[in-house]
């Protein structure tokens, strides 16, 4: 079932709204209790923050627009690792944490559905990740455009940057919450998942660094059209992993561990 299909779905009731809140709440408070995820999300943005704003304030200006180009654009594309390593790590200990403290079970005899499981186990890692990413560029591109030399800030505040930045964020984060997943309904062991989770995570960013390092120019259009690719991407990635959080699959695997 595509990502469309799902919609329909909640719209026309066959997806219960409710029940995927609940689902989402269930995992918030479960990551409030898990403090290897909340020491994830605390310190992770902040590194990552740190090191793009060092690196454009220490940027030199005495070189030419490819140079500044290429700097600014790999300082950009750091910030995407964000939405792409924390949604993955959430994702991957999602399933397999469950497994072990023995209640995926319990939750598999609730009368949730199983793509309302899939879409708010989905959801409680999309929005902590896309919320701290957003709010990490708005404060790198405030930082930018107050305090970064104006040779540096011109590069950094073109349409088309910021364009990428704000739609590849929610993108990128979809494709790693889906690897996340699947690699967490196959795991036994959860450093393992959280492993595979982000490796597997992060072949489409290294397609956005094409961007970044200026191999294609970055414009408006292009920025559309790789947009457009990560979204097949990421319905591609949903039917893939919708199938695997079949009810009877799930506590059958579970069974024969």
């Amino acid at each position: 079932m595509s990502a469309i299909r799902a919609i329909q779905a909640v719209r026309s009731g066959r997806i219960d709204a409710t029940r995927v809140r609940a689902v989402v709440r269930k995992e918030v408070t479960d990551y409030r209790r898990n403090r290897f995820v909340l020491g994830t999300m605390t310190v992770l943005p902040i590194v990552f923050l740190a090191n793009p704003i060092i690196n454009i304030f220490t940027a030199p200006t005495d070189v030419s627009r490819t140079a500044l180009d290429a700097r600014v654009g790999s300082t950009m594309l750091f910030l995407l690792l964000v939405p792409v390593i924390l949604p993955a790590t959430i994702a991957a200990t999602s399933i397999v944490t469950e497994r072990e403290q023995g209640t995926l079970e319990p939750v598999l005899t609730t009368p949730v559905r199983s793509e309302e499981l899939l879409i708010g186990k989905a959801l409680a890692a999309l929005i902590p990740a896309v919320s701290i990413a957003y709010a990490m560029l708005g404060i790198f591109l405030l930082m930018v455009k107050l305090f970064a030399h104006q040779q540096i800030a011109d590069v950094a505040l073109e349409g088309p940057r910021i364009l990428a930045q704000v739609l590849f964020v929610p993108l990128l984060a979809g494709w790693a919450i889906w690897a996340g997943l699947a690699v967490s309904v196959r795991a036994n062991d959860v450093r393992v998942a959280q492993q595979l989770g982000t490796l597997a995570s992060l072949p489409p960013l290294a397609v956005t660094a094409l961007m970044a390092f200026n191999v294609i120019t970055p414009t408006f259009r292009v920025a559309l059209l790789f947009a457009v690719g990560l979204l097949v991407l990421d319905i591609g990635a949903y039917r893939l992993i919708a199938p695997m959080f079949d009810r009877e699959r799930l506590i059958t695997a579970r069974r024969s561990k």
